[in-house]
């Protein structure tokens, strides 16, 4: 096996940063129309809590990169929308609580991922077969890359 050329990879990562940028801008824009009355923000923090049943505001904080209070004003409006609910306090940390989506957080969260599914088949669905293949071919390598 020969090892790639160090201007290859500068190419293929400047062309993948274009490709994901473009990306990240279509899922936001198709985001924005499905959020059902929620912002950004609140929609992403749903789907964070969704995936991430009992994380702390501290940890959702500290993931999406924004200051604690900032958090706690976004998942209070959840709380009062009935979308999310608090866990009992930690017992090794009582000013910690769990975070969890409520039924109804729980059916607006399912909603909007099968949204989000059904826009990227369909857009995965316009590509011909040997584009598929392609694709197919490089979800490995993405996720290896995504790795830290």
């Amino acid at each position: 096996m020969t090892t790639p050329r160090p201007d290859r990879g500068v190419q293929l990562a400047e062309d993948l940063r274009e490709a994901l940028k473009l990306m990240m801008r279509e899922i936001r824009r198709d985001a924005e129309r499905h959020t059902s009355g929620l912002s950004l923000t609140q929609a992403m923090l749903l789907g964070a809590i969704g995936h991430q049943p009992g994380i702390g505001v501290a940890e959702l904080a500290r993931m999406k990169d924004v200051r604690p209070p900032t958090m706690s004003a976004q998942i209070k409006a959840l709380e009062e929308a009935g979308l999310l609910e608090r866990g009992a306090p930690d017992p090794d940390d009582r000013r910690r609580s769990g975070l969890r989506l409520t039924a109804a957080g729980q059916a607006l969260h399912d909603e909007m991922h099968a949204q989000r599914l059904d826009w990227l088949v369909r857009r995965v669905n316009r590509l011909d077969a040997a584009q598929m293949d392609a694709l197919a071919a490089a979800i490995e390598p993405l996720k290896l890359i995504a790795r830290p």
